[in-house]
């Protein structure tokens, strides 16, 4: 049996959770990423003491691991040497420069513009809203 055989149908849901700051506003930081980067809201829910919870539809999820040296290099590609943090949300999206100038205008952070990967994407690094790092790329061989 393979190793993808066997880690076949397991895992149901990939989810990332965010912690978003009491002093950061919830309201702003779901309009970013439902709005802005496009995101339907997929569940919602309040309880008690103020709690609040929504969770984003972010289409087909998957995990990358890669190694140190793949960081540095994919840094190097994106950002001409700036570092990635421990977790970094990439999300496809159909024009990457559209998104990108999207995101800074409604209060995104440009860490480098989009420009084009070897594996030709179009690619962009930001810091968003609830302290997350994010690259937003375009596969341009779609």
């Amino acid at each position: 049996m393979s190793t993808a055989e066997q880690g076949a149908g397991r895992v149901r849901q990939l989810r990332l959770v965010v912690a978003v700051p009491d002093d950061e506003d919830f309201d702003g930081v779901l309009a970013f990423y439902r709005d802005v980067i496009g995101m339907p809201v997929a569940e919602a829910y309040d309880g008690d003491g103020g709690t609040r919870v929504v969770i984003l539809d972010a289409g087909r999820a998957t995990l990358e691991l890669s190694n140190a040296a793949q960081v540095r290099m994919i840094d190097a590609i994106e950002t001409e040497g700036g570092h990635s943090r421990q977790l970094r949300v990439a999300l496809e999206v159909d024009d990457s420069e559209t998104a990108t100038t999207d995101a800074v205008a409604q209060g995104a952070a440009l860490i480098a513009a989009p420009r084009e990967t070897p594996w030709r994407s179009l690619n962009s690094r930001l810091e968003g809203p609830g302290g997350l790092q994010l690259t937003l790329f375009q596969e341009l061989d779609a």
